[in-house]
């Protein structure tokens, strides 16, 4: 009897143990290498940045140096869990812990540093204005009495109306993808954000010779890697790895092949840390 009882309680310890085994195989984890998958937050509707394709596939510049940097930190490409972050949430996917970090049009200001870390920057690109072919918009001023559209979450437009044009009338929309659909159509005279995020819409067949880039600098935008606040260790590692990426040619090769197409004259790499007011 007592034998059938040890037995009995043997077989349950065991059958427990391989539970907990089985359930740990299946664990992510999204924060250090050595098995797991890495969660990192991009756009998913931003042509030569962050866009995913019909096939479920990602491509831009933003993927291509997320890839990389990943790479460096021991996460090989399979092991990437992509994860779309919108302008307006990419402070709390962070603080929230929804992924390691973020590489999607992520301009470093002193007002964001408050709330996140950043390493980089790792492109400077500057806003600009995207209007149709044709349009008598030239200059910031021509703004004024028009409807301007930008992306909840973003500076963009305010930079317009505080500096430039404050007679302009903001339009911001969730996506980049609806304001390019209201320029087309009339509902909006001009659409603003940073030139490498218009130059890839315009660039892409559906709307080439449709729209223009007006060729202003409005302001400089040093592109970062978001990063939790206080994770130093990452910011450190991502940081070299950027490094590596500039000084190897991968990041020049990234810039081709995703501007290249709309005739986008990029900036030279920029130094670590040093950010172009």
């Amino acid at each position: 009897m007592q034998l059938r009882k040890v037995t009995a309680v043997s077989a349950a310890v065991l059958a427990l143990a391989l539970s907990a085994t089985a359930c740990g195989g299946d664990k992510k984890d999204s924060g250090s290498s050595g098995g797991g998958t890495i969660k990192i937050g991009i756009k998913f509707d931003q042509p030569g940045l962050g866009l995913k394709k019909p096939d479920g596939s990602y491509a831009g510049f933003d993927v291509d140096v997320a890839t990389y940097v990943a790479k460096q930190l021991g996460y090989a490409p399979d092991k990437i869990e992509w994860v779309e972050t919108k302008s307006a949430d990419r402070e709390n996917a962070l603080a929230r812990g929804d992924v390691k970090f973020i590489a999607a049009t992520y301009s470093i200001t002193d007002e964001r540093k408050q709330k996140v870390d950043f390493a980089g920057p790792y492109l400077l690109a500057h806003q600009d204005l995207l209007v149709k072919t044709g349009s008598d918009i030239s200059k910031g001023t021509d703004l004024n009495g028009r409807k301007l559209c930008s992306v909840t979450g973003s500076t963009s437009a305010q930079n317009v109306q505080k500096s430039i044009a404050p007679q302009a009338k903001l339009k911001e929309l969730s996506s980049y993808s609806e304001c390019i659909a209201g320029l087309q159509s009339g509902a909006v005279d001009a659409v603003t954000t940073d030139d490498s995020i218009l130059a890839g819409f315009a660039a892409q067949d559906q709307y080439k010779g449709k729209f223009k880039l007006a060729g202003l600098k409005l302001s400089n935008e040093n592109y970062g890697v978001g990063v939790k606040k206080g994770d130093s260790a990452t910011v450190d590692k991502i940081n070299k790895a950027l490094e590596k990426m500039v000084s190897d040619g991968s990041w020049q090769k990234a810039v081709d092949k995703n501007f290249g197409p709309a005739g986008y004259k990029n900036e030279p790499a920029p130094k670590i840390g040093v950010i172009v007011k």
